[in-house]
């Protein structure tokens, strides 16, 4: 088998990468915000106050949407826009998920980029199972403890 550069094989063939899963555009975001923590990037002002149309169109100079729709991969992907109607379509976000994840009312007027990606992480599940699990777990472990020292004393 002859193994050839993509860029070739755009030339005679319509190569389209596949669209990224909701899954693989959230972890692109978070790690796109974690890739520079400590950068203080604004938040989006009080967005539950104003009428669905123009929430949609809300946006803000170095925002996490900022961050998102600079990377080209999202863009190529489908990413309109920095604006919030934009994002929640693309990244499939409720209006409570991206009122949690994005507004000033719960994070103040700026926030460290790691603290967006930890509440899109938190907001959105993309904390994983194991998460869960290990609480779930560690839960198990204290309500049994005692039982289980009481029958082996």
């Amino acid at each position: 088998m002859e193994h050839k550069p993509l860029d070739q094989l755009r030339s005679v063939a319509d190569v389209q990468p596949r669209p990224l899963t909701r899954q693989e555009r959230l972890q692109r975001w978070i790690d796109l915000l974690e890739s520079n923590p400590a950068r203080r990037l604004n938040s989006l002002g009080e967005i539950e106050y104003k009428p669905p149309a123009e929430r949609a169109l809300i946006r803000e100079d170095n925002s996490p949407l900022t961050i998102a729709y600079e990377d080209p991969v999202l863009r190529a992907d489908g990413l309109a826009s920095d604006r919030l109607g934009d994002a929640m379509r693309y990244f499939e976000l409720s209006e409570g998920q991206a009122h949690y994840a994005l507004c000033s009312c719960l994070s103040g007027r700026t926030m460290d980029s790691a603290a967006f990606a930890q509440r899109l992480r938190n907001t959105t599940g993309n904390a994983g199972w194991q998460s869960a699990a290990g609480a779930w777990a560690l839960a198990g472990l204290a309500v049994s403890l005692p039982g289980v020292i009481y029958l082996l004393s």
